[in-house]
């Protein structure tokens, strides 16, 4: 959660870049201006590199858009989508799909893949046949790689498109999607290990490009095979659990004539306090969190109330007392919000918290529950 960047919206899917994303963007970027010829000056391969780096972007995005048209309509509400460099990895839940809508899935980001390495491809002849030789070599390029992670895609690994092709089948085979999710998550940490082995013996063969593209891949569907795992076993361990079993009952309540000044003096620099709850008596009026409150320069805090700078509670999701865990976790990863206020009657009796929930999980994990 804590390893993507600031998120955005596809079709109303809310997307996160995945911190790879950084790393990518310098790789493509330096194999750019490493691979073309030496007698085009640094600052051009370095705008061709910086260019190549967007255009894969967008390749992988449309990609990602393509996938969530297909399953918005097929009716498979997708709750988040982590954006990895090799393709998204979807937040959706169990109930809401099927082994054969899980195929149907796979199958179109296998297909997407092919469809876009041939499109570079014809936009390289286009290029050739045009005489723009300098962009058809950055487009030959890309559609190369492109069609590389096509057939990276092929490899039955979770979450790759053919680790999901394997997940639905077991899944049909089992009826256990948990078990079906294990296996196919376990065989794409193998292959990343694999992977990421093949890249040191290439290096050590001084086929350094080889080297560095293979131990990424493998780094990176590690890295999203870990975050899968770890989605799963907090789900697993919120079953069954209620917004009442693990809501803050004495949450901070104040009021909204108080200034920023005296909460931050008077409390937040005292109890470390990151979130309050205001209200009039017992009923909700909205809510203040340290990202309200950094929006204000410092100079203007004695002098702006908290009911200027609140998230009205209009604007707020609220949770009710037998609400499942599970789904308010979804509500704050679909939101990206750290809290949400649980109402009974219209009132204020207690605040669950992200930080509660992945606590709730350690400490479960701790007692091998």
């Amino acid at each position: 959660m804590g390893s993507a960047t600031k998120p955005g919206r596809i079709l109303r899917v809310r997307i996160r870049l995945h911190y790879t994303w950084a790393i990518a963007f310098v790789l493509i970027t330096a194999v750019v201006v490493t691979q073309f010829p030496e007698a085009y000056p640094l600052w051009q391969r370095i705008a061709l590199g910086i260019a190549a780096s967007l255009l894969y972007f967008i390749a992988v995005y449309i990609r990602e858009f393509v996938l969530s048209l297909v399953a918005l309509g097929k009716g498979i509400p997708v709750k988040r989508v982590t954006l990895f460099s090799f393709g998204g990895v979807s937040r959706i839940a169990r109930e809401a799909t099927l082994p054969i809508l899980e195929l149907l899935l796979a199958v179109a980001g296998l297909l997407s893949n092919l469809i876009i390495a041939g499109i570079f491809y014809v936009a390289y002849i286009v290029l050739v046949t045009a005489g723009s030789i300098i962009i058809a070599g950055l487009i030959q390029w890309l559609a190369f790689i492109y069609f590389m992670l096509a057939l990276f895609h092929f490899i039955p690994g979770f979450p790759l498109d053919g680790g999901r092709v394997l997940r639905a089948l077991l899944w049909r085979a089992t009826e256990d999607y948990d078990r079906a999710t294990h296996i196919a998550s376990w065989t794409g940490w193998g292959i990343g290990l694999l992977c990421i082995t093949w890249g040191i013996l290439a290096l050590v063969a001084g086929q350094w490009f080889v080297a560095i593209l293979l131990a990424f891949m493998g780094w990176v569907l590690q890295s999203a095979v870990a975050q899968s795992r770890r989605q799963a076993a907090l789900s697993k361990a919120l079953q069954n659990i209620m917004a009442q079993d693990v809501m803050a009952r004495e949450c901070p309540i104040i009021s909204q004539q108080l200034s920023l000044g005296q909460l931050v003096q008077g409390c937040i620099l005292v109890t470390g306090q990151r979130y309050f709850v205001v209200a009039d008596g017992d009923k909700l009026q909205g809510i203040v969190t340290m990202r309200n409150i950094k929006r204000i320069p410092k100079e203007r805090w004695d002098s702006t109330l908290i009911g200027e700078i609140m998230t009205p509670a209009s604007k707020l999701k609220s949770a009710q007392v037998e609400q499942p865990a599970v789904s308010l976790l979804e509500q704050m990863d679909e939101l990206g919000i750290n809290q949400i206020p649980v109402l009974e009657q219209d009132k204020v009796i207690g605040i669950v918290t992200r930080d509660s929930l992945i606590r709730l999980d350690k400490t479960r994990a701790e007692l091998g529950m």
